[in-house]
């Protein structure tokens, strides 16, 4: 990856909506390369996707927990099928396997209290291997989800 690149990459992290004329513009190419170069990190999985960040309290999901999950065993067993239980709970919108004491961190996201009570009585609980759960209640987001520091 070249100047070029990361200045392709932090011109869509900024906004991701441009068309491939309008990022050729920002950086500085013809249409042509600059579609080359997008085509490139795309393929190369440098570029994941595109989406819309919505926010979540508009959409009536104001009820944020973080929950540590113990697993009763981390084995070669036990983490594919806790993986995949939880890959299928549209609510969980983050999963991360952790070093240390917890095995993973999920931040779930519902519309009230009940039912964030509802989920954790009927799904949460119920996922393979878990000997515990934590919950820690999100008071406030002070640094939202934000893009990575691109500056070189």
């Amino acid at each position: 990856m070249d100047a070029l690149d990361w200045q392709i990459l932090s011109t869509l992290q900024d906004d991701g909506r441009l068309t491939v004329t309008q990022l050729a513009e920002r950086v500085g190419l013809s249409v042509s390369p600059c579609h080359r170069r997008l085509r490139a990190l795309e393929t190369e999985g440098i570029i994941t996707g595109y989406r819309a960040m919505l926010d979540a309290q508009r959409l009536g999901f104001g009820f944020e927990t973080l929950l540590f999950v113990t697993l009763e065993a981390a084995n070669h067993t036990t983490i594919p099928l806790f993986e995949a239980a939880v890959s299928g709970l549209p609510n969980v919108i983050l999963a991360q396997r952790l070093i240390g004491e917890t095995d993973y961190l999920l931040r779930v996201v519902t519309r009230d209290l009940a039912a964030f009570q509802q989920l954790y009585d009927e799904q949460l609980s119920a996922l393979p291997g878990v000997r515990r759960l934590t919950t820690t209640l999100v008071m406030k987001s002070v640094v939202p989800e934000r893009m990575l520091p691109l500056a070189r």
